[in-house]
C-alpha cells in the first residue's frame, strides 16, 4: 500500500468484526418503531450467493436487516473502499487481509463488549420484539472457539479488531497423470521427499531449456505466494521470525549453539537452489511461466497454493487430474508447522448501522451461520468445533488437517513491503548478485522499515 493509501486511511475510520457468546433480551420495542435497514458488505473472492442461506437464517431473528454482498476484484479493493470511504458512502462492512490490520488500524474500531439491538422472537403464532444484547467474544473467547493463529492475528495489544469466516492454509497441489508417467507413487511428505519427486519429474531439451518443471520453486516474480513458501521454510527450520516487534529471522536462536547454523538464511538457499542450474534440484527459473499457469498447462507436477486456487486451476484446466495433499514438512514425525492466510471481517466506523453490522458478523462467524458459507465457498473452517466435518471432504482435508498447526508471523504496516524484501532476496541469491547471508540481511532491514 502506497504511503498516500495511508495518510488517506489515516483520515478516515472502520471497525471489525465478532463472534456472539451469547445474547439477552431486555424489554419490548413497537414493530411501528423498526425501521428498514440495509447493511452494504465489500469483500473478494466470495461469490454473493455463498452468503444467501445464512442472510435468509439470519433475517429470521432481525427481519428489519437487509444485508447486501458485493463482490470486488482484488485489483480494485482497496482503492474502492479508501474512495467511498472518503467520499463518506463506503460500506457498512469489509473484509480485510490479516497481514493488512496495521495498515487499517487508524481506520478499525475496537470490538465492544456487546452490542444491542432489535430482535424479533416466535412464540408460536406470536411473535415479539425485544431488545436484544450480544456479547462479543474476549481473548480467552478467541482462543476457545477459533483456531490457534486467529487470537494473535485479530488483536493489537490487548484490543480485538476482527474475525474471519474461514482460514486457509498453504498446501501441495499435484498432477496424478504427471507423477504416474515419471513414476512418483505417491506425493512427497517431506522436502527431502520432494526433492526426489522433483527430480525425477523434470524435464530439459538438449540445450538445457526446461519443458517440465517438477515444481514451481526457486523463483520470485513468477512464483504465486513466493514470500509465504519462503517463510514456512524457515519457520520449519527453526528460525525466529520476529522478536520485540521486529523481524529476526536472519538471526541464530538462541536454542541453536553452533554458529554456522543460520535456520534463516539456510531455508533461503535451500529454496533458491530450485532455481539454480549447478544443483540436482533445479527445476525452475525466470523464465518460466506464472506458476499456477505452468501447473493448469501440465509444464509442472507440483503447485504450491490455497484452497482458493482450486477453482482457478480447474478453470484454466478443467480435465486435470487435480490431487491435494498436505503442506511437506522437514520431517514426518516431531513438530509439525503450516502456514496460515486469510482474512477478517470488519465493520466501518463511519457506518449508520454499527450494532446491525456487527450483528451479522456475529452471527455468520458462528458455528450456525458459518456452516453454509463454508459448504457453499468450499473453504476451510476457522472454528475448532468443524474441523473434523471438513476431514472427510478429500478436497478439504488437507487444508484441514493443518488448521491446528497453521502459524502467521507478519504484524509490521506495509505487507506488500516485506512481500518485496522477501522477493528481493529471493533474485539476489538466484543471480549471484549476492550471497545468502547479505540478501538475508537485506530482507530483515528492509522488513523492519515496516514496523
Amino acid at each position: 500500500m502506497t504511503k498516500i493509501k495511508i495518510l488517506i486511511f489515516a483520515s478516515v475510520l472502520l471497525v471489525l468484526p465478532i463472534l456472539g457468546l451469547g445474547c439477552k433480551g431486555s424489554g419490548t420495542v413497537s414493530k411501528d418503531s423498526l425501521q428498514p435497514v440495509t447493511v452494504n458488505y465489500w469483500q473478494v473472492f466470495n461469490e454473493p450467493s455463498d452468503f444467501t442461506d445464512a442472510i435468509t437464517a439470519f433475517r429470521q431473528t432481525y427481519p428489519h436487516i437487509n444485508i447486501k454482498v458485493r463482490k470486488l476484484r482484488l485489483e480494485e479493493y482497496e482503492d474502492a473502499i479508501i474512495r467511498a470511504l472518503a467520499e463518506g458512502n463506503g460500506p457498512d462492512i469489509i473484509s480485510v487481509q490479516t497481514t493488512w490490520l496495521k495498515q487499517y488500524q487508524n481506520i478499525l474500531s475496537v470490538m465492544p463488549q456487546s452490542v444491542t439491538l432489535p430482535a424479533t422472537v416466535v412464540d408460536g403464532n406470536k411473535s415479539t420484539i425485544v431488545l436484544q444484547t450480544i456479547k462479543l467474544p474476549s481473548s480467552q473467547d478467541l482462543r476457545t472457539a477459533f483456531v490457534d493463529a486467529v487470537a494473535t492475528d485479530v488483536a493489537i495489544g490487548t484490543q480485538i479488531y476482527g474475525l474471519p469466516l474461514s482460514v486457509d492454509t498453504l498446501a501441495l497441489y499435484y498432477n496424478r497423470q504427471l507423477l504416474n508417467q515419471a513414476g512418483v507413487a505417491s506425493p512427497p511428505r517431506t522436502w527431502e521427499e520432494l526433492k526426489n519427486a522433483v527430480k525425477l519429474l523434470t524435464t530439459q531439451d538438449k540445450n538445457g531449456n526446461i519443458i517440465q518443471a517438477g515444481v514451481p520453486l526457486g523463483g520470485s516474480r513468477n512464483i504465486n505466494r513466493a514470500p509465504d513458501i519462503l517463510a514456512v521454510l524457515m519457520m520449519q527450520n527453526g528460525t525466529e521470525m520476529t522478536k520485540n516487534n521486529k523481524a529476526t529471522f536472519n538471526q541464530i536462536p538462541a536454542t541453536i549453539q553452533d554458529p554456522a547454523i543460520v535456520p534463516g538464511r539456510d531455508a533461503l538457499r535451500f529454496y533458491a537452489d530450485f532455481a539454480s542450474p549447478a544443483k540436482e534440484v533445479y527445476t525452475w527459473n525466470e523464465n518460466q511461466p506464472e506458476s499456477m499457469d505452468a501447473f493448469a498447462n501440465q509444464q509442472a507436477g507440483f503447485f504450491f497454493g490455497y484452497s482458493y486456487h482450486a477453482p482457478l486451476i480447474r478453470s484454466l484446466a478443467p480435465g486435470i487430474d487435480l490431487g491435494v495433499t498436505k503442506l511437506p514438512q522437514i520431517a514426518t514425525t516431531g513438530k509439525q508447522i503450516n502456514f496460515a492466510n486469510y482474512w477478517l471481517e470488519g465493520v466501518t466506523k463511519q457506518t449508520a448501522y454499527k450494532n446491525e453490522a456487527w450483528a451479522f458478523i456475529q452471527f455468520m462467524t458462528s458455528e450456525r451461520g458459518v456452516a453454509s458459507f463454508l459448504q457453499h465457498s468450499e473453504k476451510p473452517t476457522a472454528l475448532r468445533a468443524l474441523i473434523a466435518s471438513q476431514r472427510g471432504n478429500d478436497m478439504l482435508a488437507p487444508f484441514a488437517d493443518q488448521l491446528l498447526t497453521a502459524q502467521t508471523w507478519y504484524h509490521g504496516r506495509n505487507a506488500a513491503a516485506m512481500e518485496e524484501a522477501l522477493r528481493t532476496a529471493i533474485e539476489q541469491v538466484v543471480s549471484g548478485s549476492k550471497e545468502p547471508d547479505a540478501a538475508i540481511d537485506g530482507a530483515v532491514q528492509n522488513t523492519n522499515l515496516t514496523y
